[in-house]
């Protein structure tokens, strides 16, 4: 298993209380691989030495593992410079960001460089990601930081200023002007992130958008684009959304080509404004434009509505005014909402988060970001298709609460967008990892608040689902539903693949989602008291080998009824358990470990001694028959084993409600390679779990379902459980 209970949980249990005190916010980011820039950058200002990065070094390693790895000639010529040694007067920013700071080197990520690109327009988004305090001049320590969004926090990443190059030429990203580095150093940023530089080839432009907003990203094509697209595309700009479209070519080669009505081919436009505005000659007649821009500065579109097209003589001037036409070769331009859908094969839209833009003008979308894990023989249930496992996924309720505001839509609904984004894959991609293939359906809930079995999804039709399983990191789509509840699906297409998720859902007013728990509870945590009257046989069969077995080691007398003060070690505790279950042929059982034992001394154990007399032994053999009932019920082919996805139910039956990360730990602490649970290691998990409930609710004195430990308490507890 990749992930292991003692590191990843106690990890995530410590990354969840630092979220709940503000950590990862824009006003709080994390600092990724624990560095404090302001503390680093004083050290080497009062030592007066440049700050080396010892957590992504001038190595090898830094660049990458296959292509820019040890054995590859790109590299053996390329030299880590700092800027003060590359050129004179070197400047982190030379007359503000522009797009012309970004020009691509040797390496495939342009996706990446279209992105920064976009971010140049706006300065406010810009000087988040790439702080201004900072120069080759003033307290210069070659210590730099850049700000993303990963995977619901903001992060700081610290570098240094080295920079790879070859004849004294950056290798990578470069600016138009030489002396000029924000745009090299932001790149190198981002492969520290992601591991090394390598790791940034390929990919897609609203994957970086996103990195650099927090935003969630709405792909349309045109050919397919929903009747509201103009209203989105109005709605998306209210709310300082960023906007990109592109035409693209059938034929590779012909990339980048201008066309006849002045367009490029394969090369990605911003949008800037979508106005509705009166012609003149006729006031009831409204046309639609869009203004875009070429981020190259340069070559405009000469159709309808082009800068000196007769069209603009059709409205009047105040409208024209409005629009602040000017007839520039800027690269800026407007034309007809019919023209775009025409010319224009997609469009990308980057929603951004309430704590994208400080600006109360602009309306924001809501937002509920909820992370979660599909697990190998627990939570991995694959798609719709694998009925036996898909209701294993991870469920979030969403709670759709208030209908959209639109006077011209008679309609009651809610709009909100889903976006379901698999973590950590372009990072391990050197390990040989590929994205998956994702998607989710939404399902309306009937009144149920816990977690949906199987029969609920054999006998109700999805809602709602994304158009495809695809393999991208993040899938998205836009949803209208009745305000009520309903239910999120997000699962891999094939079951039993194993990683990490974060489900977001925008929403245009307030909504919200959250995963569906059910309340952490044990329904006997306490064992029954023994009854009075009459001893079974098979009480009288234990008693006797309890006697024949105890009786050799016991310091008092062997005695003829259940009150004797003779004891058994957990060695002896194995030899009578496994002689009594083996008479138990349904079980297929190999029968218990010395370690489950250990455990269910550790359980039944009242007075410290380390051994069981037979008051405590009679407790334990009634859990143990209790549970053995539960567990031949799962164990339908009577193989002696369960499978570890009925593990959620067994547990339910057997009296424990648990929440999903707690069936998660439970999977991968029993299962086996087949994910399957056998008898001894089913019985150890309940009597394991039965144990800690039974010492919290002992220590959780005024029941509000929180205690503290000291470090011997709490060792104390572990240590012998």
């Amino acid at each position: 298993m990749p992930y292991t209970p003692s590191g990843f949980f106690c990890d995530r249990l410590i990354r969840e209380r630092e979220r709940r005190d503000g950590e990862g916010s824009l006003s709080k980011p994390l600092r990724f691989s624990g560095q404090d820039f302001s503390v680093l950058k004083q050290e080497c200002i009062q030592k007066k030495t440049l700050f080396e990065d010892d957590t992504f070094q001038a190595t090898v390693e830094s660049l990458g593992y296959k292509e820019l790895g040890h054995k590859s000639n790109k590299v053996k010529n390329i030299v880590w410079k700092r800027p003060k040694d590359i050129c004179e007067n070197p400047q982190f920013i030379v007359g503000g960001a522009s797009r012309t700071d970004i020009c691509q080197g040797d390496l495939g990520d342009c996706w990446l460089l279209a992105a920064i690109a976009c971010l140049t327009l706006n300065e406010k988004l810009l000087y988040r990601v790439v702080p201004q305090e900072q120069s080759f001049t003033e307290n210069y320590a070659g210590i730099f930081h850049f700000q993303f969004w990963r995977y619901g926090d903001w992060v700081d990443v610290v570098i240094d200023d080295r920079i790879p190059t070859f004849n004294n030429q950056l290798v990578f990203t470069k600016s138009a002007e030489r002396n000029e580095f924000w745009s090299a150093l932001l790149e190198k940023a981002y492969a520290k992130l992601h591991g090394s530089y390598e790791a940034l080839k390929g990919g897609n432009t609203t994957e970086a958008m996103e990195d650099f907003t927090g935003g969630v990203t709405e792909f349309y094509e045109m050919k397919e684009a929903p009747k509201e697209l103009y209203k989105i595309m109005k709605k998306a700009l209210e709310r300082g959304s960023l906007m990109g479209c592109s035409i693209d070519s059938l034929v590779p080669a012909r990339f980048e080509t201008r066309t006849v009505t002045g367009l490029v081919k394969g090369h990605a436009y911003s949008v800037t404004a979508v106005e509705e505005c009166k012609q003149s000659q006729n006031k009831e007649t409204k046309v639609r434009l869009v203004r875009l821009r070429n981020p190259w500065g340069q070559v405009e579109w000469n159709g309808p509505w082009s800068d000196n097209s007769k069209e603009w003589a059709s409205i009047s001037k105040t409208e024209k005014e409005k629009l602040q036409h000017q007839n520039a070769e800027d690269g800026e331009f407007w034309m007809s909402f019919e023209d775009f859908k025409k010319n224009y094969t997609k469009i990308e839209i980057c929603n951004l988060t309430p704590d994208a833009l400080e600006d109360d003008k602009i309306h924001k979308w809501t937002v509920s970001v909820n992370e979660g894990r599909w697990v190998r023989g627990c939570s991995a249930g694959g798609c719709r298709n694998y009925p036996d496992t898909f209701w294993t996924n991870p469920q979030y309720r969403l709670r759709l609460l208030e209908e959209d505001d639109d006077p011209e839509d008679n309609e009651v609904a809610c709009t909100f967008v889903v976006a379901l984004m698999q973590k950590n894959r372009r990072k391990e991609r050197k390990m040989g990892a590929n994205l998956f293939t994702i998607g989710f359906a939404i399902y309306e809930m009937h009144g149920n608040k816990q977690h949906m079995q199987k029969e609920f999804f054999l006998f109700n039709s999805s809602k709602a689902r994304c158009k495809s399983y695809i393999n991208l990191r993040e899938v998205t789509q836009r949803f209208r539903l009745s305000p009520g509840e309903y239910v999120i699906i997000p699962s891999t297409y094939e079951p039993h693949q194993e990683g990490e998720f974060i489900l977001r859902v925008f929403s245009e007013k307030r909504n919200t989602s959250e995963e569906i728990e059910n309340r952490i509870e044990a329904d006997h945590p306490v064992p029954a008291p023994a009854s009075a009257g009459e001893e079974s046989e098979e009480d009288k069969q234990f008693r006797s080998i309890f006697q024949q077995i105890a009786g050799d080691v016991s310091t008092g007398r062997p005695g003829s009824s259940w009150g004797t003060e003779m004891e058994i070690t957990a060695n002896e505790l194995k030899n009578v358990l496994n002689r009594v279950v083996s008479k138990h042929k349904d079980l297929n059982t190999e029968g218990f470990s010395l370690e489950s034992c250990r455990s269910m001394i550790a359980l039944m154990d009242t007075d410290g001694t380390g051994r069981l007399n037979l008051q405590e032994f009679r407790h334990l053999w009634n859990k143990i028959k209790q549970w053995q009932g539960v567990f031949k019920h799962y164990d339908t082919e009577q193989k002696g084993s369960i499978n570890s996805y009925e593990m959620r139910n067994a547990v339910n039956d057997a009296g424990f409600r648990l929440n999903n990360q707690l069936y998660d730990i439970i999977t991968m602490r029993y299962a086996n390679e087949n994910m399957n649970i056998d008898f001894d290691s089913f019985i150890s998990c309940l009597v394991r779990l039965e144990g800690m409930f039974r010492a919290f609710q002992a220590f959780d004195q005024d029941g509000d379902g929180t205690i503290r430990l000291s470090v011997l308490e709490w060792l104390q507890l572990t240590m012998y459980a």
